[in-house]
Order: structure tokens, then C-alpha cells, then sequence
């Protein structure tokens, strides 16, 4: 906490010196003038603010193609589901066998999962077939 008088800031008396309280000033308890403001002002007029992908704003919304994660291939999709079914597995079998949650073979073949070559050789490996990877970047 500060003690501010007039606008300058005093910090809590000693023990020793509160002997006198009928001289002392007005005294108000509380936050900060400027507490949660920054430094230096402000004001806005935010120029080069720049997104993920390092593109500027203007430019992101001026960008006509859409910006999209790439996905798990169609070919992969099929391929894992065949090879599933075929050695008897359920999602959640070779989910548990592999040490993943459910979750991350249904996305793969769904077609949801952005892909990941370490995550494809594990499959692989599990269901004794070679599976299509994802090109690499």
C-alpha cells in the first residue's frame, strides 16, 4: 500500500514517529495514480503489429487464399482404418497399445489431425504395414 499526499507518495511512518498525529496532513489509502497504465503514455497508434505467421494485420486480411493446417491425406486415412481392421483393432485398442489417447487415431482417421511423421512410423510399427507419409516441409 501507499499513503499519497498531494500527488507524492510516502511510505507508513516508523512506530518512533507517530507521535503527532494534530500536524499531520490529509493522508489517502489506496491504489496508484497510474497503477495498470504503462509507462510513457500511450496513446495507441499501433503501426507494425504483426500476427503468427509474421505477416502484418493489413495484410492478413487483404490475403485471398485461406490460411489452413495442413491435414492428414486421404490415402493415410484409408490406409491406417484397413490396417486397423484388418489385425482386429479397435481406435481404442490400438489407441492403448500405442500409449495415445483414443482421440489422436480417430482424428487420423477422420482426416482431422494435422500430421506427424513420428506419430505415423508408431502406427506403423503397431500394425505391421507401411503407411503413407506426410511430405515434409
Amino acid at each position: 500500500e501507499y499513503l499519497f499526499l498531494d500527488s507524492a507518495v510516502y511510505t507508513m511512518p516508523s512506530r518512533g514517529e507517530m507521535s503527532g498525529f494534530d500536524d499531520q496532513p490529509n493522508i489517502v489509502f489506496g491504489k496508484a495514480p497510474n497503477a495498470g497504465k504503462k509507462p510513457g503514455g500511450g496513446g495507441g497508434g499501433g503501426g507494425g503489429t504483426q500476427t503468427g505467421t509474421g505477416m502484418s494485420a493489413a495484410k492478413l486480411d487483404a490475403e485471398t487464399e485461406e490460411l489452413k493446417h495442413k491435414t492428414v491425406s486421404k490415402d493415410l486415412r484409408l490406409a491406417i482404418s484397413k490396417a486397423r481392421t484388418a489385425k482386429g483393432l479397435t481406435q481404442k485398442q490400438l489407441a492403448t497399445q500405442l500409449n495415445m489417447q483414443p482421440q489422436v487415431i480417430n482424428e487420423y482417421e477422420s482426416g482431422k489431425a494435422i500430421p506427424n511423421n513420428a506419430i505415423i512410423a508408431k502406427i506403423e510399427r503397431a500394425l505391421g504395414a507401411k503407411l503413407p507419409r506426410a511430405p515434409k516441409k
